[in-house]
């Protein structure tokens, strides 16, 4: 082996370790999902539903949104516990993709940029001002960019996420299931 190929095994072994340590959450940016619940109807906009009956009590809480299906996943330890619909933003105010770990929650918090309107239960997503927040969901209204959903569906979540949990948000989430 050359010089040149080692170093640049070298270099390619250095690149793996700094990835695996620097980005931990790249591998598990997608939640693994062990039970998906089977809901009779689809379900509406304001419909929701939790339900932990079966489920392990132990086990990360992790939370994925759907944009394409406008819908809002929450997992304990791989098993579906709730599913809510959402409202998104469009346009120059489109919901962004990606892992996000929740940065802040507030019980009551208002927009700084958007007259004071309130995101209550609010899960700051991003410094930009994207977040998981309550609110009157519904198929006329959207949001700036954040993700609303029924009042008493974020209340209960927020019992359960705290500071630094991930929210994947995805379209396509499943489309085995919903496709």
């Amino acid at each position: 082996m050359s010089q040149k190929s080692k170093a640049l095994s070298l270099l390619g072994a250095i690149v793996l370790v700094f990835a695996a340590f620097a980005f931990p959450q790249a591998a598990s940016a997608k939640p693994r999902v062990h039970t998906v619940v089977e809901i009779d109807e689809p379900l509406d906009f304001g419909d929701y539903f939790w339900d932990e009956t079966g489920v392990p009590q132990r086990g990360a809480v992790r939370v994925v949104v759907d944009l394409t299906a406008e819908q809002l996943y929450v997992y304990r330890g791989g098993y579906e516990i709730a599913r809510t619909k959402i409202l998104r933003g469009w346009g120059k105010h489109a919901t962004p993709t990606g892992t996000f770990k929740i940065l802040e929650k507030k019980k009551e918090h208002y927009s700084s940029t958007y007259d004071n309107a309130p995101m209550p239960y609010n899960h700051r997503l991003t410094w930009k001002g994207v977040a998981i927040h309550g609110a009157d969901v519904d198929d006329i209204h959207a949001t700036h960019g954040c993700v609303g959903v029924p009042l008493e569906f974020i209340k209960t979540l927020y019992r359960y996420t705290k500071v630094g949990d991930p929210v994947f948000i995805t379209n396509n989430w499943m489309p085995h299931i919903y496709g």
